[in-house]
This record gives structure tokens, C-alpha cells and sequence, in this order.
């Protein structure tokens, strides 16, 4: 998919101070071009500055895996709902009225989804349930 996405809802949105320090769940946040998510360790500018994972895509992923891990194991940036976010690189997600992100590619669940539960970073490999950056 290229082009525009349709808007989703923001259900939360998550930073980390540190490398591999421990998600923080935010009531609001800025999100810019220079930092990304205020605060968070990964905010300079580059292909990961702010990641988003599918609410509907996690649930499924933790079905898979048989875990009830909450979405902050993810280590996502922004949880979203309404957006399909499966092969949308180019697309332009509308988060609220102010923020557009550019779609850089696929987030690859890495070893630390195995930490979290057994079998999860299996679950969140195929079809995009890992999430987006």
C-alpha cells in the first residue's frame, strides 16, 4: 500500500529512557521530526524513531503464542486501533489531528519478544503483527 492510511485511534503511547530500560506509559506526548517520542532513548532521527503496533495484530500474536503479555512487552512507541498496518510501507498514518508518520517498513520482533513469553517472536513475524516504524 502507498499513499495515505486511513486516521486510527491512539489507545497509548510508550517511551523508554534508557536502552532496553523499561516501557513507561505516557497520558500524552510530542511526537516531532528531530526527537520522535519525547523522551524516548530511540528519538533521533532515523528509520526507528517511533514505532506503532496494531492493537488488533497483538491480540493475535499473543493468541498465537497462547500469552496475555500487555502491549508495552512489544516495546512500541504507539498503539493504535482502526489500521491495518500489514504491507503499508510508503503509507502516511494520521495519529489525532497533528501527526503524520511515514511508513519506513516492517518492525521485526527481535529475541526480546522470546524474553517476554516463548513463542512470541515467532507469532509477531509473519504478516506485519510486530508493527511498523
Amino acid at each position: 500500500m502507498t499513499g495515505s492510511a486511513s486516521q486510527g485511534q491512539v489507545l497509548g503511547i510508550a517511551r523508554r529512557n534508557v536502552k532496553r530500560g523499561p516501557m513507561q506509559l505516557l497520558e500524552q506526548a510530542g511526537i516531532s521530526i528531530a526527537a520522535g517520542v519525547d523522551g524516548d532513548t530511540r528519538g533521533k532521527p532515523g528509520r526507528r524513531q517511533v514505532t506503532v503496533l496494531s492493537a488488533s495484530a497483538w491480540v493475535e500474536a499473543c493468541d498465537l503464542a497462547n500469552t496475555d503479555q500487555p502491549w508495552l512487552a512489544r516495546r512500541a512507541n504507539v498503539l493504535v486501533d482502526g489500521l491495518d498496518l500489514r504491507f503499508c510501507e510508503g503509507a502516511v498514518l494520521h495519529l489525532g489531528d497533528d501527526i503524520e508518520l511515514l511508513v519506513t517498513g516492517e518492525l521485526e520482533p527481535c529475541e526480546r519478544m522470546d524474553e517476554a513469553s516463548p513463542g512470541l517472536r515467532l507469532a509477531l513475524a509473519d504478516g506485519w503483527r510486530g508493527g511498523v516504524t
